[in-house]
């Protein structure tokens, strides 16, 4: 009988937080199209390159097109197509982005919590530790690791950018579960004996998990800005597809500012970031909201 109802209650919870997540996104119709964003983006990175992939051939009599159903961005200054380009880029983009988000949050939420619930000597060391980290200049160190480490793949961009941006997400971690470690039910788990890593597996992290994920997708936001920017500075090599490479050529190579016909190739990667930097602002604000239940207007 005592199985029949928690079952009965958890069912309830699931029921009441799947309609508390509705009315938000009923209440403002464009965190939907954030969530519908983002989707498209996925959809974009793993299947776009089978229906319009980059090996299209080049027409050369056409360098610099304009926007055409063809062409929808027009072609670049080897007569590609730009939108291919984009499709293709997003490839690298996004999954540099993520496995640099999942190693930030994963770090970063590891130290956070660890140091803030033990305190004492192991949140001393950690936390002088981070603040060693944080006062490291990213972008200079970057470009020093440039000079070594050519970044062949996304994913090790990726772990290269992970590793140099945790500091930040373990300080805010940290500040969180100093709050929830004088909690009711955190000193009750304590007085029942329960393991460090219970606790945090399973109290802290469950409780803390809407606000880890926030911090993922704001963390994809940051790694989307870093990888590209490194790639049009030109600080790394061309071989990978890439909407920074596609920055750096169109200002550099292509003229963009100056001329008119380069203009669309400079503006579909530089539509595509805004495009996904709403998109996940979109998305946390409606998490935001979802999980504080003091900015809900029921």
């Amino acid at each position: 009988m005592t199985s029949v109802i928690l079952e009965t209650s958890s069912a309830s919870l699931r029921r009441n937080f799947w309609r508390g997540v509705w009315r938000v996104m009923k209440r403002k119709p464009s965190r939907m199209a954030g969530v519908l964003i983002l989707i498209g983006f996925a959809f974009m990175a793993t299947a776009g390159p089978l229906f319009y992939p980059d090996n299209l051939p080049r027409d050369v009599n056409n360098t610099y097109g304009p926007m055409t159903w063809e062409h929808p961005f027009g072609t670049d200054g080897q007569g590609k197509d730009v939108l291919a380009q984009v499709v293709t880029g997003s490839q690298y983009v996004l999954l540099s982005a993520l496995v640099t988000a999942l190693i930030t949050v994963v770090l970063g939420t590891a130290i956070g919590l660890f140091s803030g619930f033990k305190r004492g000597r192991w949140d001393t060391v950690l936390m002088r530790l981070t603040d060693m980290k944080l006062t490291i200049p990213g972008l200079p160190l970057l470009l020093v690791l440039s000079t070594v480490w050519k970044f062949g793949s996304a994913v090790e961009m990726g772990l290269v950018l992970g590793l140099l941006n945790w500091g930040t997400v373990a300080r805010a971690v940290r500040s969180q579960t100093l709050s929830l470690r004088e909690r009711g039910f955190i000193e009750a788990a304590r007085g029942l004996g329960l393991s460090t890593g219970h606790i945090i597996g399973k109290e802290l992290l469950p409780t803390m998990a809407p606000y880890i994920a926030m911090n993922m997708l704001i963390s994809v936001t940051g790694a989307v800005y870093a990888q590209v920017g490194l790639f049009f500075l030109g600080v790394l090599p061309y071989e990978a597809d890439n909407w920074g490479v596609m920055l750096n050529l169109a200002v550099f190579g292509g003229g963009a500012m100056t001329t008119a016909a380069a203009l669309p190739y400079l503006l579909a990667p530089l539509l595509a970031i805004l495009l996904l930097t709403l998109g996940i602002v979109l998305v946390v604000d409606a998490m935001d909201e979802i999980f504080n239940p003091r900015l809900r207007e029921e």
